[in-house]
C-alpha cells in the first residue's frame, strides 16, 4: 500500500489572494479592461456592457454604483460611476448625477481636488444643482477640519517641545524598526494653564534584568509615592524579587543625564526636582535628562552591596565612553 506520509499537503492560500484571483475572471470583474484584448470572454462582456445606447450605458453603470456605495465599497463605486461619465451619456441630468455620485465616492476617500472637480462639472451643466453645491460644502468642511487638525497638531508639539526644554529634557529619536509606545507625555488635563506634566516612567531592576511601567507619573510626585506604592512594607514580595530586597525604606533610585552625570534621586524628589537637577551648571556643555520613545528611565537598588556594585559599573561604563 502506497504511503502518504511523504506526500506534501496543499498549502492554505490567503482570503485575499482568493478574492483577487476573482479580479481575473471576466465574470467577476470589477471594471473592464479599457484596451483591446484577445479573451473571447473579456470581449463578450465589453459588447454586453456597452450594448444599449450611451444612456442606457451610463444608467447601468449608475445603478451598479449605487450598490456599491450602499455598501461603502467606494473605491468600487468610484470605478463604475466613472464608467457612466466615460459612456457619455446625452441625458444632462443623467451626466450630472454621475459626477456628483462619483464626487461623493471621493468625499469618502478624502481625494478633496477630484471632489471639486466633478463638482465644479456638474454645476457648469446644471447651475442650480443642489447636490453639487452641497459636496462642495461638505469638501471645504473637511479640509477645513483637516487643516485645523494639523495646525493644532503642530500647535501640541511645539508647546511640548517648549515643555521638554524647560525641564532639560532631552528627547532621543526612535528607529523605525522599534515598536511605539501606548503611553506619551502629556500636560495634565485636570490643570487649566498646562504648566504641568505626565510621563511615562520606566523603573529598571538591573539586578533581575526586569522592569515596571508607569504609565501615568505626575511630575509633582514624590519618587518615595510610588516606591511605597509597589514595595510595601509587610507585603509580599515580587516573584523575580529572589532575596526579598525590594522594600520600601530600604531601596535607593538612580537617573542619568546626556553626558552621564549620576543623580541619586533623594526620598522627597519628584519628577521635576530630577528634571531641574539634570540641568548643566554655568559654563557647561547643554545637559539634562534623556527620552527614549516618549519614556524617562530611572535604576532601582537595595542599598548596600547591590547599589555600590551597579554605580562602581555605571562609572567603568562612563570612563569608557569619556
Amino acid at each position: 500500500m502506497a504511503t502518504q506520509d511523504n506526500v506534501p499537503l496543499p498549502q492554505r492560500i490567503p482570503l485575499d489572494e482568493k478574492l483577487a484571483a476573482f479580479d481575473n475572471v471576466p465574470l467577476f470583474m470589477k471594471s473592464l479592461p479599457e484596451d483591446g484584448t484577445d479573451d473571447v470572454a473579456i470581449s463578450a462582456l465589453q459588447s454586453l456592457a456597452y450594448e444599449g445606447t450611451p444612456d442606457e450605458n451610463a444608467q447601468n453603470f449608475k445603478e451598479q454604483g449605487n450598490e456599491y456605495f450602499k455598501a461603502k465599497r467606494y473605491r468600487e463605486a468610484l470605478g463604475f460611476y466613472t464608467q457612466g461619465v466615460d459612456a457619455k451619456p446625452e441625458d444632462k441630468a443623467l451626466l450630472e448625477a454621475l459626477l456628483c455620485n462619483r464626487a461623493a465616492c471621493n468625499l469618502e476617500l478624502h481625494n478633496y481636488g477630484s471632489v471639486l472637480r466633478d463638482c465644479s462639472k456638474a454645476i457648469s451643466i446644471n447651475p442650480q444643482s443642489s447636490k453639487a453645491a452641497k459636496l462642495k460644502e461638505d469638501k471645504d468642511r473637511k479640509e477645513r477640519e483637516r487643516q485645523e487638525r494639523i495646525r493644532q497638531e503642530q500647535l501640541k508639539k511645539a508647546r511640548l517641545q517648549a515643555a521638554y526644554k524647560e525641564r532639560n529634557i532631552i528627547v532621543n529619536s526612535v528607529p523605525d524598526n522599534v515598536a511605539s509606545n501606548p503611553y506619551e507625555p502629556h500636560f495634565d488635563p485636570e490643570d487649566p494653564t498646562n504648566s504641568t506634566m505626565i510621563f511615562p516612567v520606566l523603573f529598571m531592576y538591573p539586578q533581575y534584568a526586569t522592569t515596571d511601567l508607569i504609565s501615568h507619573f505626575h511630575e509633582d510626585t514624590p519618587f518615595s509615592a510610588h516606591i511605597s506604592a509597589m514595595f510595601p512594607q509587610n507585603a509580599p514580595q515580587p516573584e523575580w524579587d529572589k532575596k526579598g530586597e525590594y522594600v520600601d525604606g530600604k531601596l535607593v533610585v538612580f537617573g542619568w543625564t546626556k553626558r552621564r552625570r549620576l543623580l541619586k534621586i533623594g526620598k522627597k524628589m519628584t519628577l521635576r526636582d530630577v528634571c531641574n537637577a539634570a540641568k548643566a551648571k554655568d559654563g557647561e556643555p547643554y545637559d539634562g535628562i534623556e527620552m527614549n520613545d516618549g519614556t524617562l528611565s530611572f535604576v532601582v537598588l537595595p542599598k548596600g552591596e547591590e547599589e555600590q556594585k551597579w554605580v562602581e559599573d555605571f562609572k567603568k561604563t562612563r570612563e569608557r565612553k569619556d
